[in-house]
């Protein structure tokens, strides 16, 4: 496809999006206070357009930035539909690490997360991580079609008699055989938001990234329930490749709206009756390049219309693919209660929260100290209704189940520990 080339932003409409920079030691979740952040235009590094430093818990303030029109991103063949700028972090002790590209679209809110590493540790120059564009504007190679449901022997010495959502994932970062493609450590949650990111525009209706959001997911479960790849002889899980998997991008940017919906139902997945693994779900971008799958631009049209996610998802594989849900959820301390904690709860479960808030708040000084009395006091709904604004969550100071397992991912994370969930 040849690209279509961007039209002046002097001449056209400017519409804004907006970035906000997250920076953190690239061990033990510590957020760096005062990280200096500059940001320009890709291409231009000496227009220095914004100067940021992080507060306490690694963030900047949200800035605006110039972006192309808003119907860029909702039109196919359009011209590039975001802006790319240059983020560059520097901080006392830490490697600097620049960003170039990172994809500012209109209307919704980019989150940059940067990991540092400590001088002593490191002995590589200056790290830069490009961007490449985005799959629905970039040329990518169409995915090769597989079968959505996978021949597994049933008498192997170990087949998996349940789906589980992983702590992390192995993704290799080219074509399964490309030997000299590095391989990376994602959690899984990460991974999920980043090929969202990757493979369709967060301007889209929710609906329509709530549809390729589990088509995305079950992709990757049925690769992890399978173990595809090691059946294969590789030592990873899933490939950044498009014609193989889908596109993961280090060090890529993601979107508020996706981070938030992906907290929500990381735990899904699609189903057909009486098959027990993740269904393979193809998709394509449905203009380009066309599959027997889900279409994604078509899945835009349709949310347009007022399709429901699962109506989106039956339209394109039919009426007896159903949300299915993982039980079993590796890497936290303990699972969801299965209800709602609140002002006037108590018990094991108040007191375990507030532990692990108190042992957060070590590294994230914004969050006060609570008394671990197993009583959910408005002192507890506080202290959850600041992690809830820090890890952009709804503030609503209930612990829900997107809540639950943001504040298990990042106590394991600060804690370094991890017990099977």
């Amino acid at each position: 496809m040849e690209k279509p080339i961007l039209k002046s932003m002097q001449t056209d409409t400017i519409d804004t999006g907006r970035l906000q920079i997250n920076v953190t030691a690239d061990v033990g979740q510590i957020p760096i206070q005062n990280a200096a952040i500059s940001i320009s235009f890709t291409g231009e590094p000496d227009s220095t357009l914004e100067t940021l430093n992080t507060d306490s818990s690694g963030q900047t303030d949200t800035v605006d930035l110039r972006t192309p029109p808003l119907e860029y991103s909702l039109t196919p063949n359009s011209p590039m539909p975001y802006s790319e700028y240059t983020v560059t972090v520097t901080a006392p002790g830490y490697e600097p690490v620049t960003v170039s590209g990172v994809e500012v679209l209109p209307d919704v809110t980019a989150v940059q997360n940067i990991e540092l590493t400590p001088t002593e540790v490191s002995r590589e120059p200056e790290e830069t991580i490009t961007i490449p564009d985005h799959t629905l504007y970039g040329d990518y190679p169409p995915k090769i079609p597989e079968d959505e449901i996978k021949p597994m022997d049933e008498t192997g010495e170990i087949v998996l008699s349940r789906v589980v959502i992983p702590e992390y994932i192995i993704v290799h970062d080219g074509v399964p055989s490309d030997s000299t493609a590095g391989n990376y450590y994602v959690r899984y949650r990460d991974y999920i938001k980043n090929v969202v990111s990757s493979e369709i525009y967060a301007t889209w209706p929710e609906s329509a990234i709530y549809a390729n959001t589990l088509a995305i997911m079950s992709v990757t479960l049925n690769r992890v329930y399978t173990e595809w790849y090691r059946n294969q002889g590789y030592n990873f899980t899933i490939t950044s490749s498009t014609a193989y998997d889908q596109k993961w991008i280090r060090g890529r940017n993601i979107y508020t709206n996706i981070d938030r919906l992906v907290d929500t139902i990381f735990a899904n997945f699609l189903s057909r009756p009486g098959v027990r693994q993740p269904i393979f779900t193809s998709y394509c971008d449905g203009k380009n390049v066309t599959c027997s799958g889900l279409s994604q631009w078509g899945s835009k049209y349709l949310g347009d219309e007022g399709y429901s996610p699962i109506e989106i998802i039956r339209y394109y594989y039919g009426s007896d693919m159903y949300i299915n849900s993982a039980v079993a959820v590796s890497g936290v301390p303990s699972s969801w209660p299965g209800y709602n904690l609140n002002i006037g709860a108590s018990g094991d479960k108040v007191l375990q929260i507030q532990q692990q808030l108190n042992r957060i708040a070590q590294n994230y000084p914004a969050i006060p100290r609570i008394t671990a009395d197993g009583v959910y006091g408005s002192g507890t709904a506080n202290a959850v209704r600041t992690f809830q604004r820090i890890f952009n969550l709804p503030q609503s100071g209930i612990v829900d189940y997107p809540t639950w397992y943001k504040i298990s991912e990042i106590y394991v994370g600060v804690s370094r520990i991890a017990e099977p969930g």
